[in-house]
């Protein structure tokens, strides 16, 4: 699968982490985050690897991309074996992006890449955790096939999150 492809129709284009790419997606979790409220202990900003992502998504089983507008990253989403979880699943981490590119099909597009490289490393369920609050990328989540859970799984440290949902990733996506 590339490691890039090009988005026309939303003007970004999404690639791999590289190194170089660390300090402006940190800078981007830790600007979005607080947002939300999700500046606190039990929270992914507050994940060790927040400062070195590209290593962290270096493994054969994770992907992190990045979105760039006009050669500027100004988001990111990846996937990784779902820590403490059964084999086969993944988990959603770290979608975030600057507010400027929110509402623009943006999040659907790179959830739906992030997706199909999921099913391309062989997992069968894609979990994610998020909160209260964080609306519009539930009803993305929904609207792509997630189904609420009623508890977490696996062991991610985010105490803090209060909504889990999960995709069979052998059902079509919406």
């Amino acid at each position: 699968m590339n490691d890039s492809s090009q988005h026309t129709n939303t003007g970004v284009a999404f690639r791999r982490i590289e190194p170089r790419d660390d300090p402006l997606v940190a800078a981007i979790i830790r600007r979005v985050m607080p947002e939300f409220g999700a500046d606190g202990p039990g929270f992914a900003i507050r994940d060790p690897e927040v400062d070195a992502m590209c290593r962290a998504y270096s493994g054969a089983n994770s992907v992190y991309l990045v979105v760039e507008r006009d050669g500027v990253v100004v988001g990111g989403g990846g996937i990784a074996p779902l820590r403490g979880g059964h084999n086969g699943v993944c988990e959603l981490q770290k979608m975030y992006f600057l507010p400027e590119l929110r509402g623009r099909g943006i999040g659907r597009a790179l959830l739906c890449e992030l997706l199909e490289r999921a099913r391309a490393l062989g997992f069968r369920t894609c979990y994610l955790e998020t909160l209260t609050g964080m609306d519009a990328a539930q009803r993305l989540y929904v609207s792509l096939g997630f189904k609420p859970r009623c508890a977490p799984l696996g062991n991610t440290g985010h105490s803090s999150c209060d909504r889990w949902y999960e995709l069979d990733l052998g059902a079509p996506a919406g």
